[in-house]
This record gives C-alpha cells, sequence and structure tokens, in this order.
C-alpha cells in the first residue's frame, strides 16, 4: 500500500523535472542560435573594416634624395670639398628613432663663408586602431592638421587678388621693400653667393607641377597641386635672429605616409635676404623625387 501511493507522486514529480529540463534546453538552443548570430555580425562587422594603407613599412630616409639632388641643395662657395668631407656632408645623419617602420628621418648641413644650409627629411607612417577609420583617413586628419596650423590659405581662395608676402607670416619682422617684391614674386633684396650659384635640379618630376611660383608668379604659402594625394608648402623670412633666415617648408601625404621637408637658409649679413624662388623650387624638386621614390 505504502510503494502505491508513493508511485503516483514520484511520477509527477518526475514529469515536472522532465518539463522543467526540456524548457531548458529550448532556452539553452536559443541563447546559442543568438550568439552564432552575433559571431556572424561581428564576422560581416570585420569584414567591412577600412582598408590598410598602402604603406607597411619606411625606406631609410638619408637613402632618398639623389646626389645631384643634395649637390645642388647644399652648394659651395667655390671651396672644393674632400672626398671624405663630400661622401660625409652627402651621407646625411639619420635621425634617432624607436620604430623605423612607423617614423624615419634624416638632416643635412652645409657651412660656408656665406651662410647656412640645412635640409632635413621627416617621414612618418600612420597607423588606424579603429577599424571604422582607414589608415589613409587617419593620415588626412593629420595632414589637415599641419596645414591648419600652418595657417595654410585654401586653395582657389584670394584667386585674382594679389598674394600675400611670405613675409607676412614670419617670425621676425622683415622690411617692406622685401615684402614688396615677394608680393610681386621677384627675389628680394640680394642674394647670397650660395643662392646666385645654385639653380634648381633640372627635370624635375612631373609630380611636382602646381600652383605658385611656377603657375602665377606667386611665392606666397599656399596648397600645391599634383604633389602626392595632398600637399603644402610654407614659406617664412625671419630677420629678428643674430642672422636672417629663409625657411621653406614641404609637407605632403601619399596614402598612409606623410612626408615633412624643411630647407632653409642663414645668413650673417641681414642686407643678403635668401631668396623664396631658389629655395622653393629646390624643395618641391625633391618633393617630387621623393614622391616618385616610394612610390616605385
Amino acid at each position: 500500500m505504502a510503494r502505491k501511493s508513493f508511485v503516483p507522486g514520484a511520477a509527477l514529480v518526475a514529469a515536472a523535472a522532465l518539463a522543467a529540463g526540456l524548457a531548458g534546453c529550448s532556452g539553452g538552443s536559443s541563447s546559442g542560435a543568438g550568439a552564432a548570430d552575433a559571431k556572424s555580425g561581428d564576422a560581416a562587422a570585420a569584414t567591412q573594416a577600412a582598408e590598410p594603407g598602402r604603406y607597411q613599412t619606411l625606406p631609410e630616409a638619408c637613402g632618398l634624395p639623389s646626389r645631384s639632388t643634395l649637390h645642388a641643395m647644399l652648394p659651395g662657395d667655390g671651396q672644393r670639398l674632400s672626398s671624405a668631407d663630400a661622401e660625409k656632408l652627402y651621407a646625411g645623419q639619420a635621425d634617432i628613432t624607436y620604430d623605423t617602420d612607423r617614423r624615419v628621418g634624416c638632416h643635412w648641413t652645409r657651412e660656408t663663408t656665406e651662410g647656412t644650409r640645412h635640409l632635413s627629411l621627416d617621414i612618418q607612417r600612420v597607423v588606424s586602431y579603429d577599424a571604422s577609420v582607414s589608415d589613409d583617413d587617419k593620415a588626412q586628419g593629420i595632414y589637415d592638421g599641419k596645414e591648419l596650423a600652418a595657417q595654410i590659405p585654401s586653395a582657389g581662395a584670394d584667386s585674382g587678388a594679389p598674394t600675400p608676402s611670405p613675409s607676412a607670416k614670419d617670425k621676425g619682422k622683415g622690411t617692406a621693400a622685401d615684402g614688396v617684391a615677394n608680393a610681386a614674386g621677384k627675389p628680394s633684396g640680394k642674394a647670397t653667393a650660395a643662392g646666385k650659384g645654385g639653380k634648381a635640379t633640372p627635370g624635375a618630376p612631373s609630380s611636382a607641377t602646381g600652383t605658385g611660383a611656377d603657375a602665377g608668379g606667386s611665392t606666397a604659402p599656399r596648397v600645391l597641386d599634383g604633389l602626392g594625394d595632398a600637399a603644402f608648402l610654407d614659406d617664412k623670412l625671419a630677420t629678428a635672429d643674430s642672422g636672417v633666415h629663409r625657411d621653406v617648408t614641404v609637407v605632403f601625404r601619399t596614402s598612409n605616409v606623410i612626408v615633412t621637408l624643411t630647407y632653409d637658409q642663414w645668413s650673417t649679413d641681414k642686407a643678403m635676404l635668401p631668396e623664396s624662388q631658389e629655395l622653393q623650387d629646390k624643395a618641391r624638386s625633391l618633393a617630387g623625387e621623393l614622391v616618385d621614390s616610394l612610390s616605385e
């Protein structure tokens, strides 16, 4: 009798447990399907991630400019260099960086009795760690920041109007005659012996063409066309230091690489102002050469 009264109750308990188990299994299956769907969505999002930039490594910066280009950009004052001195000068000095796949640089200096010229290269490879932003877009954002900081006029701004003199953005105070001469696109003051002797490198790459001195006669800071994916040129004359110097900077982007080229000429004689035209022509010629080298 005890056995008969116990069995129905046990059966009811077992049935309830079985029903609960089936419900749990059903819920687990649904959760598993949801997880699978989530993983599927993640995979789809991954396939839509922004493309990486073209460049995964960087070249050795000191080896990029050709010897003939360096010879033109670092002229002497008539004194010949020994083979050892020439080799040391044109080899340049590499910048110290912690990751040569992300940033490299090099600089050259030539001192003469008439003044000093400096040339430096800074090459940065940009990597975006945001899957929704491509390396190229990240690089463009950094480039835009550099252009904004340099206060470069927008392309086509004030077209047809007289372009401002580079001296309007000088660190020091230039002469009024210097401002007028530069606004007309003419060399200002006397050139140094180095300035007279140096000529723009012949056969400049076609990628170096653009608006500015070669198109409209202006040597003012400006956006450059036809140089990489985006480029600008800045030109500053400073006379407040111990000597006068003109600094020409060309910045350009090609895919996820940003190159900053700085070329300046110093003179201890403030009556001898470095020429914009010569320095800009040589800087732009080298920039075109670098674009071609990076594209190979």
